[in-house]
């Protein structure tokens, strides 16, 4: 336990040292006044969570001072700690009921999706899973190249088509082959989207009818890669991807190198999407189901 808090803390060093490195001393011994209230917003708002769930948080601490007749400002550090825990769910625990189940991973280019796709299939593959990779990014030059590489390393077959060939067709030969070989897991990567170009994800859609011809029920799973770093630009991103493709879960990437990890609390707030996995770093090992508690104590450095 203490190894995954201090992997949580050492991931999350950035966010703390920038967004809430104010807090020791804004939280110390002195009284709680309207000053104390505007720097505490400021800070959230600068950690990402975004203005409506800062202001929600503002007011039940607020409420709760008055309630208890709190006056000095160390005894907001608790309570702080309890208000923003108790605005992550805890993710469910993923169970799969299908011989072989398809996962479709999406997000925007730069995201880390492929990356995301590899860590994950390493991470199955400990648990004794079998795998099978459909490269249905077929617009991106290095693309398929890419996951072919990570494929080789794995040692997990890529059912991949011709550059800029049908991704729906790769996508629906992936699941094909995927369920008669009798793998655990196809994979399918997608072609990096930008959620603002309507006929990008359109085509989106579209894989995800074709897999549901290739195999009745599929996908079983559609996760979106959402890159920490962008903040709450990574919010509309999740909107978008939500309302085309029914994502099922989200995976937080490149927390290690933000400084506004508070964007988990506006996906939950807005999305009522569970956060599925963290990215805490490069090795394959640092990809680990998300930790509402470990993230909440990383953030504040506690």
């Amino acid at each position: 336990m203490a190894e995954v808090l201090t992997k949580w803390r050492s991931g999350l060093a950035r966010t703390s040292r920038t967004a809430f490195g104010r807090l020791a001393t804004l939280l110390g011994a002195t009284e709680i006044t309207r000053e104390t209230w505007d720097e505490l917003e400021g800070l959230l708002i600068q950690a990402d969570l975004g203005i409506e769930t800062t202001r929600d948080v503002l007011d039940n601490l607020q409420r709760l001072v008055r309630s208890r007749g709190l006056t000095r400002s160390e005894e907001l550090s608790q309570l702080l700690q309890a208000e923003l825990r108790a605005r992550l769910d805890a993710p469910p625990t993923l169970e799969w009921a299908h011989k072989t189940t398809v996962i479709v991973v999406v997000g925007v280019n730069g995201s880390g999706k492929t990356t995301t796709i590899a860590k994950l299939a390493q991470r199955f593959q400990s648990e004794g899973k079998t795998l099978l990779f459909g490269a249905a990014d077929t617009f991106r030059a290095a693309a398929v190249d890419q996951l072919q590489i990570w494929g080789d390393r794995l040692k997990v077959d890529v059912i991949a088509g011709a550059r800029e060939s049908d991704p729906g067709a790769v996508a629906f030969s992936a699941v094909q082959s995927g369920a008669a070989r009798g793998v655990d897991f196809v994979i399918v990567d997608t072609a990096g989207r930008l959620h603002t170009r309507f006929n990008l994800m359109e085509e989106l859609k579209k894989v995800h009818r074709v897999i549901g011809k290739a195999l009745p029920g599929a996908p079983h799973a559609s996760w979106l890669v959402l890159d920490a770093t962008t903040g709450q630009n990574a919010l509309q991103q999740a909107k978008a991807f939500k309302e085309a493709v029914n994502v099922t879960g989200v995976i937080l990437s490149k927390l290690d190198s933000s400084a506004r990890g508070g964007m988990a609390f506006a996906i939950q707030r807005e999305l009522s999407l569970p956060i599925l996995y963290a990215g805490l770093g490069e090795k394959p090992e640092d990809l680990v189901p998300f930790d509402p508690d470990a993230f909440v104590r990383g953030i504040l450095g506690s």
